[in-house]
């Protein structure tokens, strides 16, 4: 497996420990019934259980993109150093942004988000030239 594939691989994991912190924090502010249930009205979090929602959610984003990146490298066998540093400094960039997010560190938390944005931006660019 490259180094990208490991990235992407903890990425993914890293996306399921969100998933059950804010599944964990929404049950806690609003109830396992509600949380359980039909969803026909809009659930409103707040607090960190909105923030966990929205780092998650920002996280989904970020990965579609990660991913396009990696399988680019990946499967044109150009993964070299400099794509090998970008996918981990995204992976940590990530790690970084959700207590970022919870903790509300502005503007920590936005600087955070543009370093793995542009990780994903070189290796892209690293793939074409």
């Amino acid at each position: 497996m490259t180094p990208e594939l490991t990235a992407l691989t903890l990425a993914a994991l890293l996306q399921v420990l969100q998933f059950s912190a804010y599944s964990l924090s929404s049950i806690m502010q609003v109830g396992v019934r509600k949380a359980a249930g039909p969803r026909d009205t809009q659930i409103e979090l707040t607090g960190t259980a909105g923030r966990l929602q929205r780092a998650m959610n920002n996280h989904f984003e970020g990965l579609i993109l990660f991913t396009i990146a990696v399988v680019v490298v990946t499967y044109t066998d150009q993964s070299n150093a400099i794509t090998m540093l970008c996918s981990f400094a995204y992976l940590a960039a990530r790690i970084l942004y959700i207590p970022a997010y919870v903790f509300g560190l502005a503007p920590w938390r936005s600087l955070i988000w543009f370093i793995g944005l542009i990780a994903i931006v070189v290796m892209l660019l690293s793939a074409l030239f």
